[in-house]
């Protein structure tokens, strides 16, 4: 790895960490040569990669500055500062899942609480597209049952944080498929922790509901990071293309 990019990484893991936060300053290249005992000359090649990505944004007589994470109304998602950095750092899976966990369980508590007739058919019937998928190619159908429930919470900030992470929030459950479907036994505990949450939600018992949520997306999240203990290796796959008409039934 050439000494720029090795220092563009190293500037990426900062902005992750919460060393440098969404639209503040980027130091000076004097200071960040000082700060990263490097020279000028690779500190501005690494920051020209970082703007290149979308990562960081120059501002014209203000200086650099750190990119807004999560992508605007009029963005398309896959092309994110975030997404990229999903791609670098292997630790930005579990950073995703631990937001689903903390959101979809909220969805969900609120969805028992909220859904309405038509919603409980939404929820039903992508539940059982679910069902009839192979799963080991289901990754759509997983991310459309969980998004139903997500609409039925009827919390449109809720909703609109979860569609403005759309693609990433799918790529976690596309990791969960590939590396974790093919596995029977992990396989049954998923297939099981949907119906629960199926269940608690259609049957209006929030918090049961939360509770299946939030287990479920724990289970996924701790069960790859022992896969990577182990020493296996974590497959992290792009968003598959969406070419059936059965997925457009909830829009999110």
């Amino acid at each position: 790895m050439a000494i720029s990019q090795e220092i563009s990484y190293r500037l990426e893991r900062l902005i992750l960490d919460g060393g440098l936060a969404p639209e503040q300053k980027i130091p000076s290249e004097r200071q960040l040569a000082a700060r990263l005992g490097v020279s000028r000359a690779i500190i501005r090649e690494a920051l020209h990669e970082l703007q290149g990505r979308g990562v960081i944004e120059t501002r014209h007589g203000k200086g650099s500055f750190v990119a807004s994470m999560v992508p605007g109304s009029n963005r398309i998602d896959d092309q994110s500062p975030l997404m990229h950095l999903f791609e670098g750092h292997p630790r930005t899976l579990y950073d995703l899942l631990e937001v689903r966990e903390q959101l979809e369980g909220q969805a969900a508590f609120l969805a028992a609480q909220r859904a309405t007739s038509l919603d409980r058919h939404r929820i039903t019937k992508a539940f059982r597209a679910l069902e009839e998928t192979d799963p080991l190619s289901n990754a759509r159908s997983d991310h459309s049952f969980h998004l139903a429930i997500v609409e039925a919470s009827h919390n449109p900030v809720l909703v609109h944080v979860l569609n403005s992470l759309k693609n990433m929030m799918l790529m976690t459950v596309q990791a969960s498929v590939a590396n974790l479907n093919p596995r029977q036994e992990m396989r049954k505990k998923i297939v099981r922790q949907h119906r629960q949450l199926y269940e608690a939600v259609i049957s209006g018992k929030p918090g049961a509901a939360q509770k299946a949520a939030t287990a479920h997306v724990r289970f996924v999240s701790d069960a790859m990071r022992n896969l990577e203990k182990d020493g296996s290796e974590v497959i992290r796959m792009p968003v598959p293309p969406d070419t059936s008409a059965q997925h457009s039934q909830t829009s999110l």
